[in-house]
């Protein structure tokens, strides 16, 4: 019988158990829960792993303008800004981040890593890891299974739906994931991989989802780069045995309660945040407008 991924403090004790490297766990679920072979589960992470470096190499090559236009190549700019804030390598990741959720919002093929929403976060986080380090693909297909059971456990304690649990459950669970892959690929244990969660869980705590004229494009876009941000930081926190000091288990625990408690209007429905605000209103009414203008005419539909 595979785990069935109810909280963290039990998949490592499983792995422990069944002398289990923690993908090896997720894997083993995927084929008796999914009924998929493991030749299909990795052909399948390959395969979305593609689909996340086309992402990033379409959002930062081709025209990104949103039907709202809303978003305006926003990655290419960030990409060929000549002054670095930090290093080049910090400007890759935020830029690739940014390039993988312009194509979510411009239509485009994307891998929802949990989410649509979220979807430029993973493609950020893992493209610029393998190209700093030369982390072998398999390696970085483990690391998306790693991923996967984080995504897992979250779903079940607490959510990864922004229309459940506020813009924490989507780019906050997206972030843990990449955080927890980067700890796995670079070498770390068990332990150093679950804080990395627990702490990008801590600083993603209470984000709300407040979607401008309700797409997913503001703010969205730009805490996909945010997000892609933090889970790097806790992965060099956690590296560094640096403790979360409140357990993984008990961090799910709380954005589960902070999503419950949080109002509605702060749950993807464009009523709250930065979508009540002025001009926020002000898109949404001029979206709108575009949309009633675009429908055909009576005379024409047969």
């Amino acid at each position: 019988m595979s785990f069935l991924f109810e909280d963290f403090r039990g998949w490592k004790e499983y792995c422990s158990e069944n002398n289990q490297e923690l993908f090896e766990a997720v894997l083993e679920y995927e084929v008796e829960q999914k009924q998929r072979t493991e030749e299909e589960i990795w052909t399948g992470l390959e395969a979305a792993y593609q689909v996340m470096k086309e992402a990033v190499q379409t959002g930062l090559s081709e025209d990104m303008i949103s039907r709202s236009g809303m978003i305006n190549n926003g990655a290419k700019k960030v990409h060929a800004y000549p002054t670095p804030v930090l290093s080049k390598e910090f400007q890759l990741l935020i830029s690739r981040a940014l390039a993988a959720k312009e194509v979510n919002s411009c239509m485009g093929r994307v891998v929802a890593a949990p989410t649509a929403g979220a979807s430029g976060i993973l493609p950020g986080v893992m493209v610029t890891l393998q190209e700093l380090h030369d982390v072998p693909d398999k390696k970085i297909m483990e690391g998306l299974l790693i991923g996967a059971g984080i995504a897992l456990i979250m779903e079940k304690r607490a959510s990864i739906a922004g229309a459940v649990g506020g813009c924490q459950a989507e780019t906050g669970s997206a972030a843990a994931m990449g955080a927890g892959a980067i700890v796995y690929c670079l070498g770390g244990n068990v332990d150093q991989v679950f804080n990395a969660v627990a702490i990008t869980i801590q600083c993603m705590l209470g984000l709300v989802c407040d979607p401008v004229a309700g797409l997913v494009e503001v703010p969205c876009v730009v805490r996909n780069a945010s997000a892609a941000a933090i889970a790097n930081s806790s992965a060099q926190i956690a590296l560094a045995d640096v403790s979360a000091v409140i357990p993984v288990d008990e961090c799910v625990e709380a954005m589960g309660e902070v999503g419950q408690s949080m109002e509605t209007r702060y749950k993807e429905t464009a009523l709250g945040g930065l979508a009540a605000t002025t001009t926020g209103k002000a898109i949404s009414n001029r979206v709108l407008i575009q949309d009633i203008e675009m429908l055909p005419d009576e005379d024409s539909i047969s």
